[in-house]
């Protein structure tokens, strides 16, 4: 169905082309002064200036040459200097909501050029519990997820896992100091890794605060961290089965949770999943000269000193998406800036 304001510019088109005025002046708008009308053209004003006449002539001669739209206006008036007053009739609103009912989706059309709009608004954490920020992303993502597939868009719910970085290293060690029997930390293991993991999800979300809380204590446990994750990300198998582990028991957690708030997402993906873009990517900056080497590390950025901290795996999660991709909202890792020039949006909330 077509809108009010369009049905409305469509009899005020007829009535000013009519008069021998051009029809693109014949702009409806919502009325200033609701006491006085509902809507208002004023077109008659500019008009004026193009036709060289009295801003309230035109008004008089358009509106006469309305009259009451078919039955779309209750009231038609013309008032100086020029303005035109409108209000609608009860039965053609009557009529405009008995066609709404009556249409698939309540007389919405579908978009002209529908978009795949990636909704990136889950934002969890692995081996850590959901709390309030993220109710507030899953409720708001799923809301706009929803709209827009009401709309005719090609909506993609991405839950965006934090499943990478220091705290698997973390849980990692802290699961060799309490359970140093496991396989995993047997060097001369060759067999293969357990199915069933070595911890629940209840132990899991009290493993990493412990963890973590010993790190900022304990140095050593802290390096022993630090080179646990360096192994994870370099492919070493014992700590592989272990990260496969926390993924499987905290994404089944987690997929029940965010099912008693009916959210749904349609890609389960992790920062890990970057991690094979990420030197090539690296690479790409750093050949275009956007990275550069700062105090024995690599910093990414549009330029020397401009003040942008970079997420690689979130750059790496841009460039897995297979084109460009423009990026509208804000999170909780700092997005790449200066955008994309085209290809599907990507909404990110957290």
């Amino acid at each position: 169905m077509k809108k009010i304001l369009d049905l409305m510019e469509g009899q005020l088109k007829a009535a000013f082309s009519a008069c021998g005025y051009d029809e693109t002046f014949a702009k409806v708008v919502l009325s200033n002064r609701p006491d006085l009308c509902e809507y208002q053209c004023n077109g008659s004003m500019a008009a004026a200036k193009a036709y060289r006449k009295k801003p309230i002539d035109i008004a008089n001669g358009v509106v006469e040459q309305l009259g009451d739209g078919q039955g779309m206006f209750s009231m038609v008036q013309a008032v100086m200097p020029g303005f035109i007053n409108l209000k609608l009739s009860g039965q053609f609103l009557a009529d405009y909501m008995k066609g709404m009912a009556a249409g698939e989706k309540l007389g919405l059309e579908k978009p002209e050029k529908p978009e795949t709009i990636i909704v990136d608004y889950g934002g969890a954490n692995v081996a850590k519990p959901l709390h309030v920020g993220h109710l507030r992303a899953a409720v708001i993502g799923e809301s706009i997820k929803r709209l827009g597939n009401f709309l005719g868009h090609h909506m993609i719910g991405d839950v965006h896992l934090g499943d990478w970085g220091l705290q698997m290293g973390l849980i990692i060690e802290e699961l060799r100091d309490r359970k140093p029997e496991l396989v995993y930390f047997d060097e001369s293991y060759t067999g293969e890794y357990p199915e069933e993991a070595p911890f629940t999800i209840g132990e899991l979300e009290e493993i990493y605060p412990a963890a973590s809380a010993k790190s900022k204590e304990d140095e050593a446990f802290k390096e022993r961290a630090h080179q646990a994750t360096l192994k994870l990300q370099n492919g070493y198998a014992p700590f592989r089965a272990i990260w496969n582990h926390i993924i499987r028991v905290s994404v089944t957690d987690l997929k029940k949770n965010y099912s008693n708030l009916n959210v749904t997402f349609d890609l389960w993906k992790g920062e890990s999943d970057a991690e094979p873009y990420i030197p090539k990517l690296i690479n790409l900056l750093t050949e275009k000269g956007l990275a550069y080497e700062s105090q024995g590390a690599l910093v990414v950025g549009r330029g020397r000193g401009d003040g942008y901290q970079g997420d690689s795996a979130l750059l790496g999660a841009q460039v897995r998406r297979r084109g460009p991709l423009r990026h509208l909202g804000s999170g909780n890792h700092h997005p790449a800036r200066g955008g994309f020039p085209s290809g599907p949006v990507y909404l990110r909330g957290g």
